[in-house]
């Protein structure tokens, strides 16, 4: 980590949270040389973390907490973390969205990210089952209104599933399952919860679960969008095997391990963010 004295307490707080997650736990004091920051600052972004249950404060630091498989952190938990992966990997999936195609976006944080980059993505048919992404189109849609610039050319055609809403401002269970098992997408942009080799891709949620297979079943292509963090964790339903994935876009923070190991399953590998080796410095 280099100077960060000018970054956002949430983008602070999500490198702690990271470096915690990746090391096993860390000092107070190695985080105040790591950030270029104070003692109180650091002090008061672990109490943050801690409140939200993403850390556990222990003497002197602090260490990561292990989540049980049916826990779903809400939406603005969520939204404060990986916030630079979340947005190179939303610029490099936008780019598989082609002007004028029907795609899918489930819901999640990532998604989010990824919603705000398909606004200049021209004549696109968007159905989600995220309250979230959909209110990125819309207000894009008012946006436009309010400045008397009338209906934007090319603008999106959104389409919410409707349904029950989850922590993660989802919409999931039998009126979403039917909307989605009765359309046919182009591509497909999913993000998840947790991916392995074993589990595959999984959520904690179950109603979520059965949402996302429909939205699996009805597309061409599947792309997950996912971070690195998201890699080894396992929810408590499965509702894909990885080789039904076409594409995983992540972010440079995967480890080589990972890699090596992602390197023998059937999906393309993206890594955003990331400059191509003998690439100019």
């Amino acid at each position: 980590m280099s100077d960060n004295q000018n970054l956002l307490a949430e983008q602070r707080r999500a490198l702690i949270l990271d470096e915690i997650r990746r090391r096993g736990g860390v000092r107070v004091n190695e985080l105040t040389r790591k950030l270029n920051v104070s003692d109180m600052t650091v002090r008061r972004d672990l109490d943050a973390l801690a409140r939200q249950g993403l850390v556990e404060k222990v003497h002197g630091g602090a260490v990561p907490v292990s989540e049980p498989s049916a826990h779903e952190p809400g939406f603005e938990a969520k939204s404060a973390l990986e916030l630079s992966a979340k947005e190179d990997i939303a610029k490099a999936a936008a780019e598989m969205a082609a002007p004028g195609s029907a795609i899918a976006l489930a819901g999640g944080t990532t998604a989010f990210a990824l919603a705000q980059q398909l606004l200049d993505v021209p004549d696109l048919t968007v159905v989600t089952n995220s309250v979230r992404v959909a209110d990125v189109f819309y207000g894009a849609q008012r946006a436009a209104a309010s400045g008397g610039a009338g209906p934007r050319a090319g603008a999106a055609t959104v389409v919410l599933t409707g349904g029950v809403r989850t922590p993660s401002d989802t919409l999931v269970g039998p009126v979403a399952d039917a909307a989605i098992r009765s359309l046919h997408f182009d591509v497909l942009f999913l993000g998840v919860h947790g991916i392995s080799v074993e589990a595959g891709l999984s959520t904690p949620n179950l109603a979520e679960a059965e949402t996302n297979r429909h939205f699996v079943r009805s597309a061409r292509r599947v792309v997950v969008v996912a971070d690195h963090t998201k890699w080894g964790t396992v929810g408590l339903s499965s509702f894909a095997t990885l080789d039904q994935v076409e594409v995983l876009v992540t972010d440079a923070g995967l480890s080589a391990e990972a890699r090596a190991e992602f390197a023998e399953l059937p999906p393309e590998l993206v890594v955003a963010g990331e400059r191509p080796a003998g690439a100019d410095i």
